[in-house]
């Protein structure tokens, strides 16, 4: 579903991403992980085309992505970031509504199917309290969450994220881990996210990218990728300090 071969990323002549090669099989539920800097939002642009590779290439079910018109990449890949500026007055039904758009007939609009993916994907991500409220009056939490329903409705085949939980509390946390790993097994959505929460990841994907330095150097599941040793060495911490659940496939 999600290929790289080789790539590369340079920002003002410095390296952020080298050689890495990574495939994600349709699917897949991987979490990105390393330090602060380490390229793991770097890659997640990378393959949503918001950063065009120096070298290498990026394909997206097999296809080249530079090839891939930007309307055929928004029924693909659905995409939450980490913060979202919103400069205007909107509903939070109008903003999950925007999830449509890449399905909606460009002259008749909004069609009933895509009114009841809207209400349904509110409903799935519990956000049915904040219907009707200006989405720049919700908290940064709250509007996380708006976009994790965007996505939602959005019903595409890849979901990718981008520390989809840094604003939430505890309970929404473990909530939205909980939704992830639904539209995986349920949907059969392929889940590609960055998270920085180890004992997250741990606890809730079944498969670890671990990247530092641009570069990846660990690539399995919980127990075989957070080793002691690793965690001392890319994260510069004693181990016994993080609490470290681990998924089951």
């Amino acid at each position: 579903m999600i290929e790289l071969e080789r790539v590369g990323v340079t920002y003002h002549a410095r390296p952020v991403l080298s050689g890495i090669d990574l495939s994600i099989r349709a699917g897949e539920r991987v979490a990105l992980i390393g330090p602060n800097g380490a390229g793991k939002s770097t890659l997640l642009r990378a393959v949503t085309g918001l950063v065009t590779p120096g070298e290498g290439i990026v394909r997206i079910g097999g296809q080249a992505l530079r090839t891939i018109d930007r309307a055929s990449l928004a029924r693909r890949l659905a995409v939450v970031p980490q913060q979202v500026v919103v400069p205007f007055s909107v509903r939070v039904e109008e903003l999950v509504a925007l999830g449509r758009l890449p399905h909606e007939d460009p002259l008749r609009g909004a069609r009933p199917v895509d009114r009841i993916a809207v209400q349904a994907a509110i409903e799935r991500v519990g956000i049915g309290h904040l219907v009707g409220r200006d989405v720049r009056e919700l908290s940064l939490g709250e509007r996380q969450l708006a976009l994790v329903a965007l996505a939602v409705a959005q019903e595409a085949d890849v979901l990718i994220l981008d520390e989809p939980t840094v604003h939430l509390d505890l309970r929404h946390q473990v909530a939205t881990m909980e939704l992830l790993v639904d539209l995986n097994e349920r949907d059969g959505t392929t889940v590609l996210a960055v998270l920085h929460d180890l004992g997250l990841a741990g606890a809730f994907f079944p498969r670890l990218v671990l990247i530092d330095g641009g570069r990846i150097v660990a690539d399995g599941s919980p127990a075989d990728v957070l080793t002691d040793g690793r965690i001392r060495a890319v994260f510069g911490v004693d181990p016994t300090m993080v609490r470290l659940p681990v998924a089951t496939a």
